[in-house]
């Protein structure tokens, strides 16, 4: 008789099983967090190089934290220094959507792939995974936001000859180099940064196909999933398709740096307004001054229509009063709306009727466009005034591109409700998840 020992050794094992899968998940956020910030720090310097940037005196650092900083929501504000008598006014709210877009990926898709490899998700282990990639972010941003400080000697530009404008206000203010320079507002910064990382986050999760959900999250599965991941295949196809566009532009009517700079930055900015105003939405904006919008011609042709005071609807009737061409976004926007219902109908369970594709699309179409549309938003001010009286033209110019957001979440829902129906219709012919295939034999006899 064989006699077997209960004893275990006397070793630290059940230590290490517990501190082993908490360092595993560090690892693993701490490696979703670098290659986010690595991928945003990458497309930012690329398109600031692109967009000159580089021969920026001794700023480009700066410049690019806080490209990256403002493209993870985070708040830069503006100020300027031109002397005892003068006062200048800058402000700038905008968005680079590229960097933001390639961030938000990478982020999602790192944190997502260790999760692929378990059958179940458990509540607590993803809430664990979660809050570790938030707490890492959110310090990285911070130690971003400390970098994202600059001030740039702003000059007139004036003329060569003695006693010009430049020499004249030079000599009255006091003010022979006035500074402009920005810096980073840290508690708005954190907080909108919290709000970006927790969107990514639960935004991975919906759109995602294959990773697994908690078990009470499970029943959600079916009527959310399917269609979240037609509106990110639409949003990226907008993309795709702006990215053709200007890579023909580029290499056909010069500016090709100029080009590159704006798909670097803000690709989406200009290919999701496209697919908002294609669905029959609405902007409203005005530029005034020597500076503009980096974005297509006939968009800075409406803006400027205005008397300076007065702002100027964007919608498929203005642009195509600048350049019938803007017919084609409705086209456009109903192809690609119907092939992502499509899309979402042929990846929902075959028991899925038709207008539950068509309730699916409509609220994930209005979601994302109530998401989208608010990211459009530029606001811009540069001002010099003397004694208060007045701005300097030369100097001076502000650029408004808002969304109508509401007109454009209403009508994305009724785009969805109308293409999500179609969609269902279509997918009827397609062998999807849960159909059983008739063979047309006799039925399997039984086993004894």
């Amino acid at each position: 008789m064989v006699k077997v020992s209960s004893r275990l050794p006397t070793s630290s094992a059940p230590a290490a099983t517990g501190t082993g899968p908490l360092a595993r998940v560090g690892l693993q956020s701490l490696a979703a967090v670098v290659a986010g910030y690595v991928a945003m720090g990458v497309t930012a310097a690329l398109g600031l190089w692109a967009a000159g940037a580089a021969d920026l005196p001794g700023g480009f650092a700066a410049i690019l934290a806080a490209v990256v900083v403002m493209a993870s929501g985070g708040q830069v504000e503006l100020s300027g220094d031109a002397g005892a008598l003068a006062g200048t006014r800058a402000e700038l709210t905008a968005m680079p959507l590229t960097v933001t877009l390639v961030g938000a990926l990478v982020t999602g898709y790192c944190f997502l792939r260790p999760l692929r490899h378990h059958a179940v998700a458990g509540t607590r282990a993803l809430l664990l995974r979660a809050a570790s990639t938030v707490v890492l972010w959110l310090l990285a941003l911070a130690g971003v936001s400390a970098v994202a400080r600059h001030d740039f000697p702003l000059t007139f530009g004036g003329g060569e000859e003695e006693g010009s404008l430049t020499d004249v206000f030079g000599e009255l203010l006091d003010a022979v180099n006035p500074t402009v320079g920005f810096h980073t507002v840290l508690g708005p910064t954190l907080f909108y940064g919290l709000l970006w990382i927790l969107g990514v986050l639960v935004a991975a999760l919906l759109v995602s196909r294959r990773t697994p959900l908690p078990p009470r999250l499970v029943r959600f599965h079916e009527p959310v999933r399917p269609a979240a991941h037609a509106m990110l295949l639409l949003l990226l196809a907008y993309v795709a398709v702006g990215l053709v566009v200007g890579l023909v532009v580029a290499a056909t009517r010069g500016h090709a740096a100029e080009t590159f700079a704006v798909l670097l930055l803000g690709l989406p900015n200009v290919s999701w307004l496209a697919l908002g105003v294609g669905i029959g939405g609405s902007w409203e904006g005005r530029v005034d001054g020597p500076f503009g919008l980096p974005m297509p011609h006939v968009l800075d042709a409406v803006l400027r229509q205005g008397d300076g005071t007065d702002l100027s609807t964007i919608d498929l009737g203005s642009l195509a009063a600048e350049d019938a061409r803007a017919w084609w976004l409705l086209p456009v926007a109903a192809v690609l709306v119907l092939a992502a219902a499509f899309v979402a109908a042929v990846r929902s369970p075959a028991r899925i009727r038709l207008w539950q594709h068509s309730l699916h699309l409509g609220g994930a179409f209005a979601l994302t466009m109530l998401v989208v549309a608010p990211l459009t938003l530029v606001e811009a001010r540069l001002g010099l005034s003397v004694l208060g009286i007045g701005e300097l033209d030369s100097l001076g110019g502000e650029v408004i591109l808002r969304p109508n957001v509401w007109r454009t979440v209403g009508l994305a829902l009724l785009w969805g409700l109308f293409f999500g129906f179609l969609g269902g219709l279509l997918a009827t012919r397609v062998r999807r998840r849960g159909e059983v295939e008739d063979g047309g034999g006799p039925p399997p006899r039984p086993v004894k």
